[in-house]
């Protein structure tokens, strides 16, 4: 940099994000979306548009026409501005907005979010398997008689929400914070149902962490069947009956579809899994549809809630075998989950600032804006 010249905060900060989201990338997901007509009549190109809407994230306390004014200046030095066209107004960006659409910059995370952790990230491994965790927030979105459609309030009556309220679960790489995948619903739309739509995106060299709220028999089956590892908490009254006893103090057991209600037929669910674990049921497996063979690791953590008593975890894993990770491995992959909380405190209150609504007014915005 030579000297004497002045590199405003601004310009580092689109630097950076013109550095992370390429050009390249918008222009492919606008022209996969169909969003891609030429500017004509003072219409916004869509890879400006799409730019603008990043920016408006970027500089949340600023209004529309300081943002516009800051992003502009930055594409016109990295080519992507003519200097013949004028500056939007706030109106102008708006409608710009609704031409591009929700999808396009859907399409943009799709391409530029993933996992960053290298190998010496610490938090982000066990052994194999990359640590993944799934979590949801709600974000509050401006009261306007379109977002109260579609997005709904929390709650009912006196206790309704002030905002409309939308939903979003993600998955994120622990150790990095790093979102990876995420859907987004109304409120009314619970984290389970938005979770089934990320399990499929799962590799067989990552492993999902949940708390016991996300688990019911169609999803584990659901995330299972991906290859990827599993390590979640067993709810509180699921059933897990001992199968086999491990050296290590762990055990074995089958997750029963609750489905069959029948005696025999869990009680031969149950003997079908024994044998299997004692190595006696040669070419024989449980129907996934109908039952899981799972490893259980069970521990205290003392006072958690500082009034002097502890609490009981119980994990359950895809993981069978012991010489593949350790118990103390797995209940340390578990709290690593912490992670994607933290990523979500860090997301809405520090870099978002606390208590701050999203500016879209139309629902199709605040797809973009999310």
């Amino acid at each position: 940099m030579g000297e004497g010249v002045v590199v405003r905060l601004d310009q580092v900060s689109l630097g950076v994000l013109v550095t992370a989201v390429p050009r390249d990338a918008v222009d492919v997901a606008v022209a996969a979306c169909g969003a891609g007509a030429k500017r004509s009549d003072g219409k916004l190109p869509a890879h400006v548009t799409a730019y603008l809407t990043m920016g408006l994230c970027l500089f949340a306390e600023d209004d529309y026409t300081e943002v516009a004014t800051k992003v502009t200046g930055s594409l016109s030095a990295w080519g992507c501005w003519d200097a013949g066209w004028s500056v939007p107004t706030s109106s102008g960006i708006t409608q710009a907005g609704k031409r591009l659409g929700p999808k396009v910059l859907a399409e943009v995370f799709e391409q530029v979010a993933g996992p960053v952790a290298t190998t010496l990230t610490r938090g982000a491994w066990l052994r194999r398997w990359r640590l993944l965790a799934i979590d949801g927030f709600d974000v509050d979105v401006p009261d306007t008689e379109g977002n109260a459609a579609e997005f709904g309030y929390a709650g009912s009556g006196d206790v309704r929400s002030a905002f409309p309220k939308a939903r979003v679960v993600a998955l994120a790489e622990c150790g990095t914070h790093a979102f990876v995948a995420a859907e987004v619903g109304a409120s009314s739309v619970g984290e389970k149902t938005l979770a089934n739509r990320l399990y499929p995106r799962l590799g067989r060299d990552e492993l999902l962490t949940a708390d016991r709220n996300f688990y019911s028999f169609d999803a584990w089956g659901l995330a299972a069947s991906t290859g990827a590892a599993l390590v979640w908490r067993a709810p509180t009254q699921l059933d897990v009956p001992m199968v086999m006893v491990g050296d290590d103090g762990t055990y074995l057991s089958v997750l029963i579809n609750p489905a069959i209600r029948g005696a025999r037929r869990r009680a031969a669910m149950l003997e079908a899994a024994r044998r299997i674990a004692e190595g006696n049921g040669e070419g024989e497996g449980l129907d996934p549809d109908q039952a899981h063979l799972v490893r259980v690791v069970e521990y205290d953590v003392p006072d958690r809630e500082g009034n002097g008593t502890g609490e009981l975890i119980a994990l359950l894993t895809t993981i069978v075998d012991p010489a593949e990770a350790r118990a103390d491995e797995l209940a340390a992959a578990y709290h690593q989950r912490w992670e994607e909380e933290t990523g979500n405190d860090q997301l809405k209150t520090h870099l978002r600032g606390p208590g701050r609504v999203l500016r879209s007014k139309l629902p199709e915005l605040v797809y973009q804006e999310i």
